[in-house]
């Protein structure tokens, strides 16, 4: 008799999917799981890529696993990193000093 286990769709979707396409996805999710708090990923464009495309597949990966991942790229080298994470100077409220000090 067969074993049924109750598992996500998304999860489902994501273990059967097969082919290149479904091999380079898993292979960006895995560079997105192993981000950990406080860290950024980085990944460099190799020969015969654009790093329009590592965006992309770095973007979809991270909508498939439902993480909210910030995504910058300069040049021929993409970082990435968990929204929220950013550590940035409150803004201050009202109408900015004619002299700043």
């Amino acid at each position: 008799m067969p074993k049924f286990e109750l598992l996500p769709v998304n999860e489902a979707m994501a273990k059967s999917s097969t082919g290149k396409r479904a091999q380079i996805s898993r292979e960006y999710q895995g560079y997105i799981d192993r981000l950990s708090s406080g860290q950024a990923g980085k990944l460099d464009v190799a020969g015969g890529e654009s790093a329009s495309a590592v965006r992309r597949r770095l973007g979809a990966a991270a909508k498939a696993t439902g993480k909210d991942v910030v995504i910058r790229r300069t040049g021929d080298t993409v970082f990435f990193w968990m929204r929220g994470q950013e550590k940035t100077a409150p803004r201050r409220r009202g109408r900015p000093r004619k002299n700043p000090v």
